[in-house]
């Protein structure tokens, strides 16, 4: 039996689900380089069992979405996260993360300055960032799970109304031969 109407249903899921997760991104102004924008993606499995739907983004995205809990203070929004930041956690050994937002720093043009006014590097810059937000946390967006959740809301019935569509097509094939 083809389900060519359950498959159109899920992929109108897919599509409405990444078009509205991507201008979350961008409303909430979380689009700065795109990398996380065009990350999102998905893909539908047909197997014996049945159809899977799968969506794929970079893996901070999920920290973007859930939030993550800081070491002294919480955004009310990230108490339900499985994401935190320890306060065993060391900065000085995370190089790969002061260079991330070294990076961003750079791309917004951010400097510290010292107290004469002179302009000091990305690098003390993105320490300063990664140590703040290990301290502050991630607020939630929930830029993925909202629209998610809305998308499954109207689903049950389109996939219903569309499977129905397909068994009776597949009935109706089956008669006529």
């Amino acid at each position: 039996m083809k389900f060519n109407k359950t498959e159109k249903a899920l992929e109108d899921f897919g599509n409405y689900v990444i078009q509205q997760s991507r201008s979350k991104l961008t409303k909430g102004k979380k689009n700065y380089t795109k990398e996380l924008y065009n990350s999102l993606k998905y893909t539908i499995e047909k197997s014996e069992d049945g159809v899977i739907i799968d969506f794929y983004m970079e893996e901070y995205g999920a920290f973007q979405d859930k939030g993550v809990k800081g070491v002294k203070s919480n955004y009310t929004e990230n108490k339900n996260t499985p994401f935190s930041y320890k306060p065993s956690s060391n900065l000085k050994g995370l190089e790969y993360k002061t260079k991330i937002f070294s990076k961003w720093a750079k791309y917004r043009k951010l400097q510290p300055r010292d107290k004469k006014g002179r302009f000091g590097t990305y690098e003390t810059m993105g320490y300063i960032l990664a140590n703040s937000i290990k301290n502050k946390g991630i607020k939630a967006t929930f830029f993925f799970t909202k629209p998610f959740e809305a998308a499954v809301k109207r689903l049950p019935n389109e996939l219903f109304d569309s499977f129905i569509i397909d068994v009776e097509t597949s009935i109706l094939l089956a008669q006529k031969k």
